[in-house]
């Protein structure tokens, strides 16, 4: 079959094959042919290092599609059921879930070090346990997460992490206040479901904050009330807030550099959340002093936080109703050959997500 393989760590093209084999099926496991799959940047930062991810791997985690076969043991999962690919499953049975914290359940994790595919050269990764840039995958039924016959593959796709990331950061994890100030720093595809969710939640003022024009005019689009580049948003403080600082300040770029500049435009005892995903020697730094007199909470958020199966109907039913635009947030659509014009897209930030169809 073909698979779009990242051969090492730090290669920006990835190559597409053929002789790919998708391996691992039996008990407890399901195999899925991909129909769409968004590109998220979590792959970018997979295949440059900035996450860790044995290699060669196949790069994809946004995925949907269809079960060609279920494994023995295998309940509530049927040949041709549509269904998403949860790239974080929950055990059920782990610390984190009995607490009610499936997010932070490690089960997900463990997939990772296993191949799930194979060529005539050797094993093949998966990444995140998953490796959706392909035509069909092998993973935990946990993993296949059944839809609805009305959502499209592709909205399934994006619900699978983007949207439930950024959605979840504003609904689960800061809880934004209605009538509360919101900027948001970092406005691709995450970014514009953080934004949609803090909307959604009855945000007065919602600031979009990115360096590429294109993004912030996407951003008014989807709910921000205006949008800066990253120079004006100390006058954009000021105007709004009196110089005072928002309620909320989103960090959706997992860099250092940007988390201290959301904590600056945090006002005393306002709510820093972290979404984005950074490197493991990118080291955030405040001060203890600061850390004790301004009492500004300083919120990671995994996933959106909360369950992701129920924040997976919640994203449904909001896009049921209207209340969230997830087809407009597609803004770029190449078949699997076009992968690398994709990764180029993303990397300049002309596409919010695009989706590959196989």
């Amino acid at each position: 079959m073909r698979a779009a393989v990242l051969h090492e760590i730090g290669q920006e093209k990835l190559e597409v094959l053929d002789d790919v084999e998708a391996v691992g099926f039996g008990p407890g496991k399901v195999k899925l042919r991909i129909r769409a799959t968004g590109l998220c940047h979590s792959d970018v930062s997979a295949m440059s290092g900035v996450l860790p991810q044995p290699a060669p791997f196949i790069p994809g985690h946004e995925g949907a599609g269809e079960v060609v076969d279920v494994g023995d043991g295998v309940t509530g999962l049927s040949a041709g059921d549509r269904v998403l690919v949860c790239w974080l499953p929950a055990c059920g049975a782990c610390p984190s879930c009995k607490r009610g914290q499936t997010h932070l359940c490690l089960a997900g994790f463990m997939n990772a070090g296993t191949p799930n595919f194979k060529r005539p050269g050797g094993d093949v990764f998966g990444f995140a346990g998953t490796g959706t840039f392909t035509e069909e995958v092998v993973v935990g039924a946990g993993c296949a997460v059944p839809i609805p016959d009305d959502v499209p593959f592709e909205i399934a796709a994006l619900i699978g992490c983007g949207v439930t990331t950024g959605l979840g950061a504003a609904i689960n994890t800061a809880q934004v206040e209605a009538g509360s100030s919101v900027a948001v720093i970092g406005c691709g595809g995450v970014g514009i479901s953080t934004i949609q969710g803090a909307r959604v939640r009855g945000a007065a003022q919602i600031v979009a904050v990115d360096p590429v024009a294109s993004r912030r005019e996407a951003a008014l689009r989807f709910g921000a009330t205006e949008a800066v580049a990253p120079g004006e948003l100390a006058d954009a403080k000021q105007r709004i807030t009196g110089g005072e600082g928002f309620d909320y300040v989103f960090e959706v770029v997992g860099k250092s550099a940007t988390a201290r500049t959301a904590y600056e435009n945090t006002r005393r005892g306002g709510t820093l959340c972290v979404v984005g995903a950074g490197a493991m020697d990118d080291t955030f730094q405040v001060n203890m002093f600061e850390l004790f007199f301004d009492e500004k909470r300083i919120l990671p958020s995994m996933y959106g936080g909360g369950d992701v199966l129920r924040s997976y109907e919640r994203a449904i039913a909001l896009w049921r109703a209207g209340r969230i635009d997830l087809e407009s947030m597609i803004t770029h659509r190449v078949r699997l050959d076009g992968i690398n014009d994709a990764l180029d897209q993303m990397r300049t930030g002309e596409a919010l997500r695009t989706c590959i169809e196989l």
